[in-house]
């Protein structure tokens, strides 16, 4: 995209967003490296979805700047669709389409977005469901799988844009407790590989396995930010010390 590439691969300066009276983020910085992995956890209404949800312009920033790539995101429709481009998105829900195939699920923006050739796009698509390691549900529809397969078809889904960085937003919270770790594992491999990651998650084991920073979010402010050693045995904060002992009961 731009030639920055020894800037941060995502960037938040100093950025507001309210809804109405409420003051969803406040004054919020952050930079992320290339390959650099960030999960962000956080009391519930901390502002921690808002953020992602502005970094892919989902959200309007009313004060600040968004940089991803070193393109500044603005109310230019041409720099929305150039950064949704390359960064890819992960929901809560799996937002598929019901009366299509995983495989048609799949293939539909790399050819209508990146006007790739509709057999080009099958190929990328199987290769990503193997990549997510479900390969055989290719031809099912989204309501024959399981929602640990469905959030999984999503991952491979953004993963066919070939995204630079990808944004996860409580990935595992809608799925019964057997099917969060294989989408967890997906996640911990696509990690792995290098991917820029912000991954909004309660899942505390997950975080210690991959992330190479952990943000504390509370009251639509970051808190605290530091590796995950640091922030599981010392918070700083007492807001994270209390956010902690509450979700790791201790």
């Amino acid at each position: 995209m731009s030639d920055a590439r020894t800037g941060p691969m995502i960037e938040l300066r100093h950025v507001h967003k309210w809804f109405g009276e409420h003051h969803a983020l406040n004054d919020v910085s952050l930079a992320v490296r290339r390959g650099e992995r960030v999960v962000v956890c956080g009391p519930s209404g901390s502002g921690k979805s808002t953020m992602l949800r502005c970094v892919n312009r989902l959200e309007e920033h009313e004060r600040g700047q968004i940089l991803v790539d070193g393109i500044e995101l603005t109310g230019d429709i041409r720099h929305v669709d150039a950064i949704r481009r390359e960064v890819g998105m992960v929901f809560q829900q799996f937002n598929l389409f019901p009366h299509l195939t995983v495989l048609e699920n799949l293939v539909l923006a790399p050819v209508w977005v990146r006007r790739m050739k509709r057999r080009e796009a099958e190929e990328l698509a199987v290769h990503y469901l193997e990549r997510v390691h479900i390969p055989e549900q290719a031809h099912k529809y989204p309501g024959q799988l399981s929602g640990g397969q469905q959030q999984r078809v999503a991952i491979a889904r953004a993963l066919c844009m070939k995204p630079q960085a990808m944004l996860f937003d409580e990935p595992t919270s809608a799925l019964d407790p057997e099917m969060i770790k294989e989408v967890l594992d997906v996640m911990v491999e696509l990690a792995q590989s290098g991917m820029t990651m912000i991954c909004v998650t309660h899942e505390m084991g997950f975080a210690r396995e991959v992330a190479d920073t952990m943000v504390f979010m509370d009251r639509g402010e970051i808190v605290e930010t530091a590796p995950p050693k640091e922030f599981f045995a010392a918070p700083k904060s007492e807001r994270a010390r209390l956010f902690l002992s509450q979700i790791l009961g201790h």
